[in-house]
């Protein structure tokens, strides 16, 4: 089982950018898809990003296309999501999670592995 820790969360200002980390051990991410997901009090948990096995397809979720990349490095066993331009109604905690094949994946059921996730607020 891998395990997944988020960082690079904070507060920012509306239009500002942060980058989150997402950091596996235990067992290694290469050969998986890899995804992004967030949650906002009172809502459901929703698709932001995802990535395939090799790193050459990704999808976004329609809100954030443009302005977030999710990116990995298996050589770190790491993956990133870069977010830009950012929105009040970013305001979430962010989750990362390893997807069960090596497809890009924009449902939760299609994940195995999920971190604690890493809380994201953004000031208007």
């Amino acid at each position: 089982q891998v395990q997944l820790v988020e960082s690079g969360g904070g507060l920012v200002q509306a239009g500002g950018s942060l980058r989150l980390s997402c950091a596996a051990s235990g067992r290694t991410i290469s050969g998986y898809a890899m995804g992004w997901f967030r949650q906002a009090p009172g809502k459901e948990r929703e698709f932001v990003a995802t990535i395939n096995w090799n790193g050459g397809i990704t999808r976004y979720a329609d809100s954030v296309k443009g302005r977030f990349t999710i990116s990995r490095d298996d050589a770190k066993n790491t993956v990133y999501l870069q977010m830009n331009s950012l929105k009040p109604e970013d305001t979430a905690v962010y989750y990362c999670t390893k997807a069960r094949s090596h497809t890009i994946a924009v449902t939760t059921t299609l994940y195995d592995s999920w971190g604690q996730g890493t809380q994201v607020t953004v000031s208007s």
